[in-house]
Parts: C-alpha cells; structure tokens; sequence
C-alpha cells in the first residue's frame, strides 16, 4: 500500500543524500538522488517533492525526488531482484533518467557499471529487466531514421513528454542533428 506521494513545505537541512522537510513544524527526513539534490532551493525555501515511502521491520524511509519521471525510474529499479533503495538512488545520483533510459534502450551494461556498488552482473540483469520499462519501448509507433533521432525521442519520454509531444518535437528538427544538440533544441520547442 502507497503512502506519502507527494511533501510540500520548507527545506530546513542539506545532509546528502538527505535532506529536512520542515511541513508545518514537521520535520521529514527524505533521502535523495544527487541528482534531485544538485537541484534543491537554498535553506529555507519552499520545496516540494515526489516521494516513494518504504515500510520494513527495522525503519521506514522516505525517499524523495523532483521529478515523476525520477520518481518511476526508482521504483522500477526496486522492483529488480539484488537491486535494493540504496542502490537505486545511487543509479541515480550517476545518471539521469534520460542516460539510463538510453543505456537500457542500447544495452549498455559498460555505463551502469560505473556507478559504484553495481557489478557486471547487476548491470546487466538491469538492462534485461528495465528493457521496454523506461521508455525503451518508445520508437516503435513513431518513424525514426536514425539511431540518434530514436535516443532524442526517449529521452524526452523519460524527461516526462508525451510520445506524441516527443514525435511532434523531433519532426522538427534537422535530419541530421546529433542526439545533446537534438534534445536541447527539443526541449527549446516543447519550452515555448
């Protein structure tokens, strides 16, 4: 059973990987990926967070992230078999979404290694299992004519596009753009 979807109130501490929610003299200790941490306001501003709450004998923790897209990336990599809170958020803090969503789509267990504490191993039983769960599926309704326009069109999905504001986006864009210089201005058009 989900609980604790969403917190909304003062960020009162910066501990990475954990943070305070001050929510109305409540504190929440919510722990964070670096990259939700890189992206927090300063001490005493208003925050509000996407959270996944876990529930186990010894402790419950709050995990927290800022986006939905973060969010649903955790919670497919818990589902893994040997890949536990901890390790999710240190996959992560090493990547974003989008990275990962592209690692998985080109099976390349070699960037998932780097992040520390996955093996070989780990890597790949997560490429298996998350192929066609983050936006690794996406291409298939939508023309592409090259690896490079099919990177762009998934990484807007994992940045929380739509596939049609994604498909719409890309038809836009030169034929030939390289796959940082198509996403920027993707996400310069979809901006507007």
């Amino acid at each position: 059973m989900a609980m604790i979807g969403r917190l909304t109130g003062q960020l009162a501490e910066k501990n990475p990987p954990e943070i305070l929610v001050d929510c109305h003299g409540v504190g929440y200790e919510v722990l964070v990926p670096m990259s939700t941490f890189y992206n927090l306001p300063g001490l005493g501003e208003k925050i509000s967070l996407f959270t996944h709450f876990i529930v186990r004998e010894d402790a419950q923790l709050l995990y927290g992230f800022g986006s939905t897209a973060e969010r649903g990336a955790f919670r497919q990599l818990i589902k893994i078999t040997g890949v536990g809170p901890r390790m999710a958020l240190s996959v992560l803090s090493g990547m974003s979404v989008a990275e990962l969503a592209q690692a998985v789509t080109l099976q390349e267990a070699g960037r998932i290694v780097k992040v520390p504490g996955i093996g070989k191993k780990t890597a790949e039983r997560l490429l298996l299992e998350l192929k066609g769960k983050l936006g690794a599926d996406i291409g298939a309704h939508v023309s592409v004519s090259s690896e490079a326009q099919l990177d762009i069109l998934q990484a807007l999905v994992a940045l929380g596009y739509s596939d049609k504001d994604a498909a719409l986006a890309l038809k836009a864009l030169p034929p030939d753009v390289g796959v940082s210089e198509g996403i920027k201005l993707a996400l310069r058009a979809l901006g507007k």
